[in-house]
């Protein structure tokens, strides 16, 4: 390529003269011919740089000496004058060369100084962006440094792990000792024969590990960045990883609290009943007592169960015993246990006799029906209606329990399932634990299928979940 570059620098000189020698011989001065050979040469160094110009400027000071300084056809100078003028041609034209050559290489400078700043700020940009932990962090950050920066590889060692992640096929050279021992080096180091640049990551004097890129190297001040770059991101990813374990133990001890509070008011209730009448039945002998003690200890059996329940869901070891399920049969398996709370109430049955048969564990979907059921008698006014339906809807059978009530605010309804969650409106008048929708969500995603609410303020909820068919195509 610098061969055919300085071939090309005479053949223009060379054009250049013959045109003024042999095209238009004596119809211009020597003053004309050096303006054209310099401004020649001065192409030539902008094109093809200085080796290419050089060249040029001394192949033309020759032919302008042979062919326009008299004697012409010799290389012999007569005037002094003449003399002065050929070593200004030569003076100049070497110095225009070297001139143009010097602009053309710090514009080069500048156009991949600007280029650096762009990639630089594109891999700022792409931190910035960034959420997650620390390795997630790294790992992008050395994948876009090979995308952005055109690298054949990088890779970084974080000290606190010993962890080492790598972008790039050609980041393998780089050893993992070598990274490991790199951690403790005092600065950069850069190596333009190996393509290699290897620096410490540190920030207020405590060391994070190392940062290696391989293949094309930048600048020396954009290498400084990028490590100053990856230093603050994975310092930033580490403040994002306490403070969200910071939240998340908080968190964990706010539902602690409100399990303990919830827990302790549901225990202290039928407690205080069941020593209220045995305290009474010390004295006399009479059988509403006995009820009561009978009622508050299967309330406190059921909290038991909800609570041993929630615990299965949450550890994963919810069994299911799956069968074909008469869904008619189902429901009316759970309205036989309301029969004294449904005194008085309307049951409004929509469940149509060819209905098939669902796939379900019978006890477990019972349960889920039966807090449908317990919902709507707490949560809507004892005249007040209520409608269990059962249909089949995209190839699943729904059944839904709907009430009269006040219906749930909106903001609240996504909240509805969650462990503990009460209504802002009734979490002080209505007895419960917060834990029955949030067991019937863990059943209902056990079988595979979903649960959900319908609700219009003023107007009522309906309470949605849907089984499998048996025997249908999964």
């Amino acid at each position: 390529m610098k061969i055919a570059r300085i071939a090309g620098s005479v053949a223009i000189v060379a054009a250049v003269v013959a045109l003024y020698h042999v095209a238009l011989p004596g119809r211009v001065n020597n003053t004309s011919v050096a303006l054209s050979l310099l401004l020649a040469i001065l192409g030539i160094s902008t094109w093809w740089g200085l080796a290419a110009a050089t060249v040029g400027s001394i192949v033309a000071v020759l032919g302008f000496n042979y062919y326009f300084l008299p004697p012409v056809g010799t290389f012999t100078i007569q005037d002094p004058q003449n003399f002065v003028a050929f070593i200004a041609f030569l003076i100049t034209a070497v110095t225009a060369s070297q001139l143009a050559e010097y602009g053309r290489r710090r514009t080069a400078e500048s156009e991949a100084r600007r280029l650096e700043i762009e990639r630089l700020y594109a891999l700022v940009q792409g931190m910035m962006m960034l959420g997650g932990g620390i390795r997630k962090t790294v790992r992008e950050f050395v994948h876009k440094t090979v995308q952005v920066f055109g690298c054949a590889g990088a890779a970084f060692y974080y000290q606190p792990t010993g962890e080492i992640l790598r972008s790039g096929p050609e980041s393998a050279p780089v050893t993992d000792h070598t990274l490991r021992a790199a951690a403790e080096i005092a600065d950069l180091s850069v190596d333009r024969e190996q393509s290699l640049a290897i620096a410490p990551v540190r920030l207020g004097g405590r060391t994070l590990g190392s940062l290696a890129v391989v293949g094309a190297l930048p600048a020396e001040q954009t290498l400084r960045a990028m490590v100053n770059l990856i230093a603050i991101a994975v310092e930033k990813a580490r403040a994002l990883d306490e403070a969200n374990r910071a939240e998340a133990a908080r968190q964990s001890e706010v539902l602690k609290s409100a399990l303990l509070d919830s827990l302790a008011h549901e225990i202290k209730t039928p407690l205080t009943s069941i020593k209220a009448a045995v305290t009474s039945l010390l004295g006399q002998n009479k059988s509403e007592l006995l009820t009561i003690i009978n009622e508050e200890a299967d309330r406190l059996n059921e909290l038991t169960a909800e609570m041993i329940a929630m615990a299965r869901i949450e550890a994963g070891k919810l069994h299911l015993e799956k069968a074909p399920v008469d869904v008619s049969e189902l429901i009316s398996s759970v309205l036989a246990g309301f029969t004294q709370a449904l005194d008085g109430r309307g049951v409004q049955m929509q469940v149509p006799a060819t209905l098939p048969e669902a796939e379900a564990d019978t006890e477990l979907a019972e349960q889920v029906i039966k807090q449908f059921v317990e919902n709507a008698l707490n949560y809507s006014p004892p005249p007040a209606p209520i409608t269990i339906s059962a249909e089949v809807k995209n190839g699943k059978i729904v059944i839904g329990v709907a009430d009269r009530g006040p219906g749930i605010e909106e903001n609240e309804r996504v909240l509805i399932f969650d462990k503990f969650f009460r209504g802002r409106q009734h979490r002080f008048h209505t007895k419960g634990t917060g834990m029955g929708l949030a067991i019937a969500k863990g059943i209902v995603e056990a079988h595979g299928e979903r649960i959900w609410v319908e609700s219009e303020l003023g107007h009522g909820s309906a309470f949605y979940f849907s089984l499998p068919i048996a025997g249908a195509a999964k």
